[in-house]
C-alpha cells in the first residue's frame, strides 16, 4: 500500500510542477532516496505505456517530466481552439459583488452603487451564466430583477449565500466616508 501512495505523490509532483523535476527533488518531495524513486518511476514509465494512457511519464537527464503522448496531440489542438471563457474584469466583480449581496436586484439598483451604466456587465455576466433574471419588480417599467446563478456558486466554492464572506463593517463605514467625499469634491467643483 505504501509503494501506491508514494506513486501517487510522485504523480502529484509531476503533474503540478508540469516541467521537467530533477530525481533528487522527486526523492526529497516523497521522502524516499534516489535509488527507490528511480525504479518507482521507471515502474510507473512503464504502466503507462501497458495501460495506453494519454499521459506518460519521460526521462531528460535526471529529470522527469509528466507529459502527453504526441498521438494524443490533435485532441489537445482541437481544445485548445475553442475559445476560452475571459477572465472577470474589475468591473464585472464589482458588479457580481452587489448582485451576489443585493440580490434580487435591479439594474439602476446596481448603477445607482457603482455610479456608473452596467448594462455590458450585468449582459456579460448572463452570458457566463454566473447571474440570470430572477423575474421582474412590481413598479413601474417592471425592471428585471438579477441574482446569482448555481454556477456562481460552483465558481466562487460556496455551498450557498450564507457562505459569502460577511464585509468588515469598519471597511464599509471607511468605504461611505470615501464615497461621501468624493460626492464633496464633485459638488465643490
Amino acid at each position: 500500500m505504501e509503494i501506491k501512495r508514494t506513486e501517487a505523490a510522485i504523480e502529484a509532483v509531476l503533474f503540478t510542477m508540469g516541467e521537467a523535476v530533477e530525481l533528487s527533488q522527486i526523492a526529497k518531495a516523497v521522502g524516499q532516496d534516489m535509488e527507490t524513486t528511480r525504479k518507482l518511476l521507471g515502474h510507473m514509465m512503464e504502466r503507462y505505456q501497458e495501460e495506453d494512457r494519454g499521459i506518460q511519464i519521460i526521462e531528460l537527464e535526471q529529470s522527469y517530466q509528466m507529459c502527453t503522448k504526441k498521438e494524443y496531440y490533435e485532441a489537445l489542438i482541437r481544445i485548445a481552439m475553442q475559445p476560452k471563457k475571459p477572465a472577470l474584469t474589475e468591473v464585472m466583480l464589482e458588479t457580481l459583488s452587489i448582485i451576489a449581496y443585493k440580490q434580487p436586484v435591479t439594474k439602476a439598483e446596481i448603477e445607482k452603487i457603482r455610479g456608473v451604466k452596467c448594462d455590458h456587465a450585468v449582459n456579460k455576466l448572463v452570458e457566463y451564466n454566473l447571474v440570470k433574471e430572477l423575474g421582474r419588480l412590481d413598479a413601474p417599467g417592471r425592471p428585471i430583477l438579477f441574482g446569482t446563478t448555481e454556477e456562481f456558486l460552483r465558481s466562487f466554492g460556496v455551498q450557498g449565500l450564507d457562505d459569502l464572506p460577511v464585509p468588515d463593517p469598519v471597511k464599509i463605514e471607511d468605504f461611505k466616508a470615501e464615497a461621501e467625499e468624493e460626492i464633496q469634491l464633485k459638488l465643490d467643483v
